[in-house]
Formats: C-alpha cells, structure tokens, sequence
C-alpha cells in the first residue's frame, strides 16, 4: 500500500511538472507551439514517455483549460466573499476587478481560455461547467439588483438553454441576459488589453473597463440615462 501510494504521488508530481513546463511554452510561443517531445525534453524524459501521463496532446490540453477556468473562478469567487457584506453594485466592481487582475497576471492563461482557438482541438462539454462557475458568481449580485427585462426573446432563450443543463437554476431571464453581456464586455476590453491592442491609443484601458462595468451596473438597477 505504502509502495501504491508512493507511486501514486510521484505520478502526480510529474503530471504538475509536466502542466508548469506546458504553460511555459504557451506563455512563450502560444497553445499552438505546444510540443510533448518538448515537455519530455524539458523534464528529462521522452516525449512517449509523456504518455503514461496523458493519453495526448489534446488531454493536457484540457487539464490546462479545466485548470484555468477553475482558478479564475476561485480567484473571482474569493474577491466575492471579501466582499460579502457590501452592496451589491459594489460586489460587481470587486468580482470584475478580480476577473481584469486575473487576466493581466496570466495573460497565457487566460487567452489559452478565451484566445484563438488551438487548431485541431476541441475543448470537451464538461470544461463548460468549469466555466460556468465565474459567471454563476456575477450573477447573485446581478440578480440582487432586480433588473428590469429587456429582451423578452432572447431571455426566454437564455432561461431555457439553461433550464436544460441546470433544471434547478435560479437565475431570471433579464440576470443571464446581463451577465452574458456583461461578460461580454468585459472579455472584449480585457482581450484587446492582453493582446496589446490599446498600446498605441494612448488612453488607460482599466478606465474603459471601469466605464464598461459602470454601464453594466447602471442597466441591471435601471439607473442609465435617458
């Protein structure tokens, strides 16, 4: 038993020494230049060794993605709860500045998420609900300020395509509506940002998101103007 357990652990260590050296090459030269003879090299063993480890390429690359989207959420969710007692316009400031944070960390990481697509590779169903953690975490202050429906359609859409993965959700039509949204917003500014395409704009890109934010929260408690 003692020898399995040993043996088990040492098969976990080379696993995280093996995901540390992957984020080391995608941080240098992107998901695409990810190389399992590399990985091997880099460890001091073959690249069909690596095997034993993972079945493939495509496997790691899913321990890296169900990874990434499971430390956002906890870096997310634990901003949440530092500000637990705080209202909620002021919750969604805290969890978007933790989303930006994240992201401007690891830039690696995060665009291995949300980034151009690896070709050949298919991310399977289930990261989705490793995903779906940090929008869940915007939607309970979203929720808590009562916003008004908008878009009858497309809520009726986003309540019953997730009614069907989560009969028991408790999210209304006019949240999901503003939590995709406001994902939305904030994905598109924090991307242009990590990729560098504000640079030569010459303005402060966490002043755009902070605008984007303040227009999110204006729409879910029905303070825009006009």
């Amino acid at each position: 038993m003692e020898t399995a357990s040993r043996r088990e652990r040492l098969r976990a260590q080379t696993r995280e020494e093996a995901k540390a050296a992957a984020l080391r090459q995608i941080a240098a030269a992107g998901p695409q230049s990810l190389s399992l003879n590399a990985i091997g090299k880099e460890l001091g063993m073959s690249g069909p060794a690596l095997y034993r480890y993972f079945a493939g390429r495509d496997e790691l690359l899913t321990e890296l993605i169900s990874d990434g989207y499971h430390d956002l959420a906890d870096a997310v969710e634990a901003a949440g709860e530092a500000a637990a007692d705080a209202e909620p316009a002021d919750r969604i400031r805290v969890l978007t500045r933790a989303y930006r944070e994240w992201a401007l960390a690891q830039p690696h990481r995060y665009l291995l998420l949300f980034g151009t697509p690896v070709p050949g590779y298919a991310a399977p169903a289930h990261t989705i609900q490793a995903a779906s953690r940090t929008l869940s975490a915007f939607l309970e202050p979203i929720t808590a300020l009562r916003p008004a429906s908008r878009a009858p359609e497309l809520e009726e859409q986003f309540a019953a395509g997730l009614a069907d993965r989560d009969p028991d959700h408790r999210w209304s039509g006019a949240a999901l509506r503003l939590g995709v949204t406001g994902w939305t917003r904030m994905h598109g500014v924090v991307s242009l940002e990590v990729e560098g395409h504000f640079a030569p704009m010459g303005f402060d890109p966490g002043l755009l998101f902070e605008a984007e934010v303040e227009s999110l929260i204006a729409e879910a408690s029905g303070s825009e103007a006009g």
